[in-house]
C-alpha cells in the first residue's frame, strides 16, 4: 500500500508518495536524491502530527503507524 505524507526538516518541506513498508530514512533519502530536499544528516526521530508521537527513522512507516496525510517533523539536535 502506498501512502502520501509530508516530511519537514529545519531547511525543507516535501510531499512524498511511498510504500508503507519502506523505512522512514529511505523516504528521506529518496527526497534528497531527487533534489527535493537538501543533503544533510538523517534525523533519528520524527514527530508525527497525526498521532502526536515520536517515530523512529529506522523503522517502516507501517511499523510506526504512519498513514496517509500525516506530517513528519524532524527532531534535529
Amino acid at each position: 500500500m502506498f501512502i502520501t505524507l509530508t516530511i519537514k526538516t529545519t531547511a525543507n518541506q516535501a510531499d512524498i508518495r511511498i510504500d508503507h513498508q519502506q523505512k522512514i530514512s529511505e523516504g528521506l533519502r529518496v527526497l534528497r536524491e531527487s533534489g527535493r530536499m537538501l543533503p544533510g544528516q538523517t534525523p533519528d526521530f520524527f514527530r508525527s502530527c497525526v498521532k502526536e508521537t515520536l517515530v523512529s527513522s529506522y523503522k517502516t512507516f507501517k511499523e510506526e503507524g504512519v498513514f496517509d496525510g500525516d506530517i513528519l517533523i524532524a527532531i534535529e539536535p
